[in-house]
């Protein structure tokens, strides 16, 4: 049917706001019923958008919707009222420029009325595909209502279209696993895929399955805090009807996800005064008392995880991060520190600095330019995590040292010369390396001597002239020439023990 015999039924009630010119005499395309601030990566081009306006936070958010679904080709919006109880005059001014069709759609219709009309007067194909897709959603909408949990959607819309459906985060948590989680190896390959594919929905290949990865919610947000629906199977080869069945699961896992997300957010303030009481070495009951108001299980031994994300984003992407990964071990107890630093207060078990390790190393991909580094306590009590607080964050530093984009270390990996160089200030290590080696370093700069590495490899062999030689692949005479050119630009004597502290330290604040 064409849109002028939609706007023309007398039991619906439309009223045309805007015509873009000749949409009006065009057939109807697929409805699509959305709230998502930015539809375009749903829409193939030629629909006819229904929303209730649930997306209008501010003017501004008109635009970013129009310009959405009108870039990927759709026409027409069907504006609900309920929400704002009129259509906002800045989406009007937003349909004009971009020319779209604008409906007014009254407070007493719902949606659905919209659909069934279309449906009913449509082809016997066409509106075969519609009802459906009708029932579908009054179906998983009667779900929600009834308390039905997201598996059990999953599972629901697993049944409908022959294949296994996962929803999974990019550190590998699984929100939904389904029949079952995946292995590491194919979480590995999933959520690689995910953070570097160039357009979503997008296909991982493992070995021995492929898996189709649709974004939960709007596709054009931070990958690295996003839930991504996993599907088993090519979704290329699947029937229309299928691909709008996921689609339709990803609108629920965005409603589902929105839902806990204020839950976290909720008890944010209470992780935060948990910490503070830490840092401020308050009573252990006390302690004790705020982080299990938080959710924490306190009276069982726990670690502190450190967390800093640098040059990728707000600090809200770092602690959604952190908390993700927490919960792949136990609740969510998450905080910005005195310090700027985000802490975490982790449910101990063996393998949870490799567990942790792994999950975030799985973020790589996606951290641009952007360095993550994590430093993890050993093992503590309620009663000593002031300490333990402080071992994650010696741990912390000695991990942002590293130039990996992603560095997890843990305080039994800390050395006792870095543990205390991790101590320091930046400031204060690098005034110290420049006192000590700034001779050196301007020396090599201007002349291209190469001191600096034959000083390192030096004391890596213990000060013994001919492995160094040999590692260098230089005469022997050649090092103790270099070697006495340092002790003449810096004043040491390397042959006493002092003196050799004091280079070795400052080669390691470099």
């Amino acid at each position: 049917m064409l849109l002028s015999e939609l706007l023309d039924a007398p039991e619906l009630g439309l009223r045309l706001l805007h015509s873009a010119g000749g949409v009006l005499d065009r057939p109807i395309g697929r409805l699509v019923t959305t709230d998502l601030l930015e539809p375009g990566r749903y829409l193939n081009g030629g629909e006819v958008v229904l929303t209730g306006l649930v997306w209008r936070r501010r003017p501004m958010d008109s635009e970013v919707f129009v310009a959405s679904m009108a870039g990927r080709g759709a026409t027409t919006i069907l504006a609900g009222r309920a929400q704002l109880g009129d259509v906002p005059a800045d989406l009007m001014d937003a349909c004009r420029r971009h020319e779209v069709t604008l409906i007014e759609v009254p407070v007493e219709i719902a949606f659905a009325d919209v659909t069934e009309y279309v449906a009913a007067a449509g082809s016997a194909e066409t509106g075969a595909r519609l009802s459906a897709s009708l029932v579908r959603q009054r179906q998983l909408l009667s779900s929600i209502a009834a308390g039905r949990s997201l598996d059990e959607l999953a599972a629901r819309i697993s049944a409908e279209i022959g294949h296994d459906c996962r929803v999974l985060t990019p550190t590998g948590r699984h929100v939904v696993p389904g029949p079952g989680e995946l292995d590491a190896a194919a979480i590995d390959a999933v959520t690689r895929k995910f953070l570097t594919a160039d357009r979503t929905p997008a296909v991982a290949m493992t070995i021995d399955a492929s898996y189709s990865l649709f974004p939960v919610g709007s596709g054009l947000g931070n990958r690295l805090t996003a839930w991504v629906l996993v599907i088993e199977g090519d979704h290329n080869e699947w029937s229309r009807d299928h691909v709008e069945a996921v689609h339709e699961l990803c609108a629920i896992a965005a409603l589902d996800r929105a839902r806990r997300d204020e839950g976290r957010r909720a008890l944010r303030p209470l992780v935060a005064d948990a910490l503070a009481l830490v840092e401020s070495g308050a009573p252990q009951a006390e302690v004790a008392a705020r982080l299990k108001q938080a959710g924490s299980h306190s009276e069982r031994p726990m670690v502190v995880a450190v967390a800093e994300l640098r040059d990728d984003g707000p600090s809200e992407v770092a602690l959604s991060l952190l908390e993700d990964v927490a919960l792949t071990v136990g609740p969510a107890v998450v905080a910005p520190g005195r310090d700027g630093l985000l802490v975490g207060f982790l449910p101990y078990t063996p393998e949870l600095p490799e567990h942790v390790r792994r999950s975030f190393s799985r973020l790589a991909p996606g951290l641009n330019r952007g360095r993550l580094a994590v430093g993890i306590s050993g093992e503590t009590s309620v009663d000593a995590l002031a300490g333990a607080l402080e071992e994650a964050r010696f741990a912390q530093r000695a991990a942002g040292a590293g130039r990996a984009p992603v560095s997890v270390v843990t305080s039994d990996e800390v050395a006792s010369h870095v543990l205390l160089l991790a101590t320091l200030p930046d400031d204060v290590r690098r005034t110290y390396t420049n006192r000590v080696l700034g001779a050196v370093l301007e020396h090599d700069r201007r002349t291209h001597a190469d001191l600096l590495t034959t000083l390192q490899a030096f004391l890596a062999c213990s000060c013994s002239w001919t492995r160094t030689a040999e590692s260098l692949h230089l005469h022997v005479n050649t090092v103790r020439y270099r070697i006495e050119r340092v002790e003449q630009l810096t004043g040491r004597d390397l042959s006493s023990l002092e003196d050799r502290v004091d280079v070795f330290l400052a080669l390691k604040s470099l």
